[in-house]
């Protein structure tokens, strides 16, 4: 009886085990692909949470390139591209000229009245004219401003193609609309391409505030200053609204301006020299001089040929004054050679720091 009892409790434990074991063995691989299923969620939802960022920087990133693009495309415009501020000055020599930053193209070589009157003014101009020149600088306090619109009347050059330069006077400053309107009447040539005041003096940025105005009245094209320097020009500068698209100062191999002349260049305006062979009375020590003559002999030109196209070579506009038709003449052919480095090095090397009159 007892050996019974055992045989049915064994009996019994068999069946208990074996359901166990059947129990343990369905769930088991379902839990193994639940498990799986969880896993394989998780690396996705993983991989997407760590995707979402990457895309959100690609994307901020694409915005932030864009708006960089926008904003450079604005700063070349503000800069350069509408030349209203500064821009490239650098010279064509193709077709001798430069673009301001008041988006008028100007001539890099010119003619200079100073001490020209009368009749010698008209037939000056005349003959420079009829050289090819297509600049011409002229000035309240040269007494010329008529004889010169004469030359430009008389002449069968459309108007559009001569750049007139006159300039203010610092005793003008008092009325500068009256000043403005003497020379639009004087010169009688419909409209002033550029007008600068002479020189720094008491009553200029109103003055220039005149001008200012003028330009929006379409009185005259663009604006400068003359013999105004770093230390002047970083002093007037925040006072007008229109940047200057020239300053006119004394330049030549005695006196070089090398340390202002870029700094103005970097304002994106136009550097222009005036007495570039020198000036009344030293120009012919300047023509003279032995390096120069070297030269100008290396590349069968004159002195004074060398000396103007080292001031083009520069980035200055050079305005030669003459009345004899062959140096006016000879003064425009500048475009038909080249100096090397090593030449204009020599050159620069001439400066003394020697200025020839006073401004």
């Amino acid at each position: 009886m007892k050996r019974l009892f055992n045989l049915i409790l064994a009996c019994l434990l068999i069946v208990s085990l074996s359901a166990c074991g059947k129990q343990a063995g369905t769930d088991s691989p379902a839990d193994k692909v639940s498990e799986q299923n969880r896993q394989t969620e998780s690396v996705e939802t993983t991989e997407q949470i760590e995707q979402e960022p990457s895309a959100a920087s690609e994307t901020a990133q694409t915005e932030a390139e864009t708006e960089n693009d926008m904003a450079g495309g604005q700063e070349q415009q503000t800069q350069g591209g509408d030349n209203t501020v500064a821009g490239d000055i650098s010279f064509n020599f193709e077709k001798k000229s430069v673009l301001l930053n008041s988006g008028y193209e100007m001539p890099i070589y010119g003619i200079g009245t100073y001490s020209l009157t009368g009749d010698t003014c008209v037939e000056s101009v005349t003959a420079a004219l009829n050289s090819g020149v297509r600049l011409i600088d002229t000035a309240y306090m040269y007494h010329n401003e008529e004889s010169v619109g004469e030359a430009v009347r008389n002449s069968d050059i459309p108007r559009n193609e001569i750049f007139v330069i006159t300039k203010l006077y610092p005793n003008q400053f008092s009325a500068p609309e009256a000043a403005i309107e003497e020379a639009l009447a004087k010169l009688d040539i419909d409209y002033i391409d550029m007008m600068l005041l002479h020189h720094p003096g008491t009553g200029d940025v109103e003055a220039y505030l005149a001008m200012e105005k003028a330009v929006a009245d379409g009185k005259i094209r663009s604006l400068g200053l003359s013999n105004w320097y770093v230390e002047e020009l970083e002093e007037f500068l925040p006072q007008i609204n229109i940047t200057p698209a020239l300053v006119q100062n004394e330049i030549h191999p005695y006196y070089q301006e090398n340390d202002v002349i870029p700094y103005i260049h970097s304002l994106g305006i136009v550097v222009q020299g005036w007495y570039p062979l020198g000036g009344r009375g030293y120009t012919a020590e300047l023509l003279g001089n032995e390096v120069i003559s070297e030269i100008a002999a290396a590349h069968g030109k004159s002195s004074a040929q060398v000396i103007l196209r080292w001031n083009l070579q520069k980035g200055v506009v050079v305005i030669p004054g003459s009345s004899n038709p062959d140096h006016i003449q000879e003064n425009t052919e500048l475009f038909d050679f080249e100096l090397t480095e090593e030449e204009m090095g020599r050159i620069n090397a001439l400066d003394r720091g020697e200025k020839h009159d006073w401004y």
